[in-house]
């Protein structure tokens, strides 16, 4: 939960009263000095340990304020600007295989008092958008992390995520299944309205079944290397190559295989 903004507003006193009342709607300079002082009052005791982050315990006098601002709080607003600028920078920095820097903002949003299950999430986002079938292990490493995290909790369990980020930012790379996403769906929009060819649709009653439903059906088990070659495209509509493997990691296994049932779908084709 992002603090209230709207609402916040810090005073500053000495002996003689009121010296100052700053508030987040003030200039940014300003502003950023008001979050900073908040940001040191409501850091979780954890955080303040590892960063070696100042802890209001009381009311500040103008030198204490001062004494603060000049210690470089970490300042991090989950719902504003920080927040984004942080979780792009670990998105990108995983995208780019730089490990070092991955873990560099993974430290600074936990650190700041990010929920670590919201990072789950993106390191998640990042192994099936970036990583794919290059490595499958990736979303792997990802969920078994929200279920290390799940069962230790902070601060023991977030070495889980400093794993599941070092994992990610050293594998291969590709977006080959994310494109195939955004492929097929595009087409499926386009031909959402074309059914699939009758030898493939179920036939549960008698009407179905006289209507063709099933009809000429070859059940792939029963054929040679168990493959039939059937086509399965909607009648009226050329078969489509939505994903293409990358040429790095586990895809160029991958590759291997396609062209494998392709060449294989091709003699079929013609032997019949």
């Amino acid at each position: 939960m992002g603090l209230p903004w709207a609402s916040l507003q810090v005073r500053i006193f000495d002996d003689d009263g009121l010296v100052a009342a700053i508030t987040a709607g003030a200039e940014r300079a300003i502003a950023q000095a008001a979050i900073s002082v908040v940001a040191a009052a409501t850091a979780r005791p954890e955080s303040i340990a590892l960063s070696n982050s100042p802890f209001i315990a009381a009311p500040l006098d103008p030198a204490g304020v001062a004494a603060l601002l000049h210690r470089r709080v970490p300042v991090y607003d989950k719902d504003r600007e920080g927040h984004y600028n942080l979780i792009s920078a670990l998105h990108k920095s995983l995208r780019g295989s730089d490990p070092q820097a991955a873990l560099y903002y993974l430290a600074r949003m936990l650190v700041a008092g990010e929920e670590p299950l919201y990072l789950l999430r993106r390191l998640t986002r990042a192994a099936m958008e970036d990583i794919g079938l290059a490595d499958p292990q990736a979303l792997v490493q990802c969920l078994v992390a929200k279920d290390a995290y799940d069962f230790l909790g902070s601060p023991e369990g977030e070495i889980a995520l400093v794993q599941a980020c070092l994992y990610l930012a050293t594998a291969p790379k590709s977006n080959a299944a994310y494109m195939a996403q955004k492929n097929a769906y595009r087409t499926a929009k386009e031909t959402g309205s074309l059914m699939p060819p009758s030898h493939i649709l179920n036939a549960p009653t008698r009407l179905m079944k006289d209507i063709g439903y099933g009809k000429g059906y070859a059940y792939d088990h029963d054929a040679e290397e168990g493959f039939s070659g059937q086509d399965y495209w909607p009648e009226g509509m050329e078969p489509q190559t939505f994903y293409e493997p990358a040429e790095r990691g586990f895809e160029t296994k991958i590759a291997e295989r396609i062209a494998y049932w392709n060449e294989l779908r091709q003699k079929r084709s013609k032997d019949k």
